[in-house]
């Protein structure tokens, strides 16, 4: 399941987190990729332990973890640290998947987001684009907007032609393992939410509420 989500960031935060990018030292995106994603990635990642990062990445963190919709689509066990990433002209990042565990085992990687930074007027080129065995999915969304898809798709960032694209990318680790049942689960959700808008708590409702939870009681991995 692929989905998008706007104003994960209020422009305020979006700004905040611009003039942030301004302070951070980054370095080479390489030097957190594996054997194969370094032959085929170029851009720049903040520093890890830059104390200028550190108040961004958790706001971004934070504001990531409340989404209602966010949590529904990918029933967050915890996120991994949020990484902040700069393409600048010239640089992309070639097709690959993104490693299933985080460094040194930490956490399993079951959804990929990138949130992006900065408008996409700002810069040429720089689309994610998924590929899901049947075409190719390009995404480039407004600024404080979200990308979510299984950390299992093959993806890759196109060149950057023109500007810089400022992003801020992480993994959740969701107590739902397998993305078709966490697809059912947000749709079941989705309906029982959109009943209960319309008409209040109803029969209807409560029977899909208790369908969804006994489904999650089911499939939780925890």
């Amino acid at each position: 399941m692929i989905l998008a989500f706007d104003n994960i960031l209020s422009p305020e935060a979006v700004r905040d987190a611009r003039a942030a990018f301004e302070r951070i030292a980054f370095r080479d995106g390489r030097a957190s990729a594996g054997a194969q994603a370094k032959l085929v990635k170029d851009n720049e990642q903040a520093v890890p332990d830059d104390p200028e990062a550190a108040p961004i990445r958790k706001m971004i963190g934070d504001e990531i973890f409340r989404h209602q919709e966010f949590r529904l689509a990918t029933r967050p066990v915890k996120l991994s640290p949020i990484m902040l990433s700069r393409y600048k002209p010239g640089m992309s990042y070639g097709a690959h998947v993104d490693h299933p565990i985080s460094g040194g085992g930490q956490m399993r990687r079951d959804v990929s987001f990138t949130l992006f930074l900065n408008e996409p007027d700002a810069y040429d080129g720089g689309e994610l684009i998924i590929m899901d065995g049947v075409g190719e999915l390009d995404v480039k969304l407004p600024a404080g907007s979200m990308i979510v898809y299984p950390s299992t798709s093959l993806h890759r960032v196109a060149e950057v032609t023109r500007g810089e694209r400022l992003a801020a990318v992480g993994w959740a680790q969701s107590m739902v393992r397998d993305a078709k049942r966490r697809e059912i689960l947000y749709d079941l959700n989705v309906a029982r939410l959109d009943l209960f808008d319309q008409y209040g708590k109803s029969k209807n409702s409560d029977l899909l509420a208790k369908a969804s939870a006994n489904l999650l009681q089911m499939w939780a991995d925890v």
